[in-house]
């Protein structure tokens, strides 16, 4: 570490590893919801409803920390200079943090817009905004006081400023359900697939290029070409969301097929990245960082880009949309695309802000190891049901309720496997938290 204020995304990393926990747990909860039969007096205390809301609020929340950990730890490095403010840094954690804790205690008490994904009230959304623009006006002021511009600041900022833009899209409501569920897509696509992916291959760009040594243009160009895909593939990409809303037939292929390209640039800068490593025989340092950045790579495909492609092309969405189908492809993007893009970066950071230059990972190859394989037979899981449930329902015509008897052995393995997800991830926590220097070998 070699500038004071990047311990600021410790703190970061700290409160976000508890929240991935949390999700994780209500994520189980959820599918025993669905192998079992809950009592109804705990249905009326704590609904599916609720619970899917936690689940989900917390996954946007842990990960938008982690991000925002990331760029504090990075941009001192890429401009050279201390951050413009700690103190708005901590302003803008306290704030999102009591934010979040605020918006799960009223879910409980019903408190909530009702849209999937976007259920925090009106209210807390501007405090959401703030944080987002106090964000934003740190990092920016950050860049152009220090006038060191790379690529990745580039890159990054101009995702940071799409973060903060397209989130104001998602407040309001529109009595048109049509215009409603349109700009809700501008949120939970363009928000995910858009900024965040501006985001997240700036951070990534950064990893790989300090533990590999490969030189910067090496990286940097792929970054040009993430600006451009995410220019004319992530923007029409959001046509596939269109397409049972009323919206101009020519979405359904400009959706299905642009959607797909979204994870390439990623998966093109690791593929290159280590044809250099390979020449140039680089030692990288900490091999399980690398192994989260192919772990990153290769999940991010599979889950965004094959999963996606399959599950969004017209002729099979028309019978898989809103179905267990759906959920298998989240799963996979969002674990792939951006779970193991934040623990990548606190695998690179956090043993650099206790002072170890290698650490010991071997707990950390067990919690990586077990949350891979976990989350492909969840992926797998969920699919099978998810074909069931689109087969019984909306082939064969049958109730809701003859489905999910059907989808009830695939759900009980999903929430094994979840199990298991569960107890990779607490021995990650752990390791993250308890991080020891390597052995020095004779």
């Amino acid at each position: 570490m070699e500038y004071r204020s990047q311990k600021i995304a410790y703190w970061y990393f700290a409160a976000a590893l508890p929240l991935f926990v949390l999700q994780v747990v209500m994520g189980l909860w959820l599918a025993a919801n669905y192998t079992f039969t809950i009592p109804q007096s705990i249905v009326n205390v704590f609904p599916f409803a609720t619970a899917r809301a936690f689940h989900t609020n917390l996954l946007v929340l842990w990960m938008l920390l982690g991000f925002m950990g990331g760029t504090y730890y990075i941009i001192p490095e890429e401009t050279k200079s201390e951050l413009y403010s700690t103190g708005l840094a901590w302003f803008q954690l306290i704030a999102l943090l009591v934010t979040g804790v605020t918006a799960l205690v009223g879910f409980l008490f019903g408190w909530t817009q009702g849209r999937p994904l976007l259920e925090i009230p009106m209210a807390l959304d501007f405090v959401v905004v703030v944080g987002a623009l106090v964000f934003l006006f740190n990092v920016g002021m950050t860049m152009f006081k220090a006038r060191n511009w790379t690529a990745i600041q580039g890159t990054l900022l101009g995702g940071l400023v799409f973060l903060a833009l397209l989130y104001l899209f998602g407040i309001p409501f529109y009595r048109n359900l049509v215009l409603d569920w349109y700009y809700w897509w501008w949120v939970i696509h363009l928000w995910v697939e858009g900024a965040w992916e501006l985001v997240t291959a700036s951070i990534f760009a950064f990893v790989l290029m300090k533990i590999t040594g490969v030189e910067r243009e090496v990286v940097e160009k792929w970054l040009y070409v993430e600006i451009g895909l995410f220019l004319f593939t992530g923007l029409a990409g959001t046509g596939h969301h269109y397409y049972w809303i009323g919206a101009p037939r020519y979405w359904l292929w400009i959706g299905g097929v642009f959607s797909a390209l979204e994870p390439l640039p990623i998966l093109l800068m690791v593929i290159d990245t280590m044809h250099h490593v390979k020449e140039r025989k680089a030692k990288i340092v900490n091999p399980l960082t690398w192994t989260y950045a192919i772990g990153c790579a290769v999940m991010h495909l599979i889950g965004a880009g094959v999963w996606g492609f399959l599950h969004t092309l017209p002729q099979i969405n028309y019978y898989t949309h809103g179905s267990q189908v759906t959920v298998s492809h989240g799963h996979l993007a969002f674990f792939g695309a951006y779970a193991l893009l934040n623990l990548m970066t606190f695998y690179y950071a956090m043993p650099k802000m206790k002072g170890i230059a290698a650490y010991d990972d071997r707990r950390g190859k067990i919690g990586f190891w077990t949350m891979c394989s976990a989350m492909m037979v969840m992926g797998l899981t969920f699919g099978v049901a998810g074909v069931l449930q689109s087969y019984i329902e909306r082939v064969l015509g049958m109730g809701y309720m003859v489905a999910q008897g059907y989808m009830r052995l695939w759900m009980g393995v999903t929430m094994l496997a979840g199990v298991f997800f569960l107890g990779g991830l607490l021995t990650t926590v752990v390791d993250l938290f308890t991080l020891r220097p390597a052995k020095a070998r004779a």
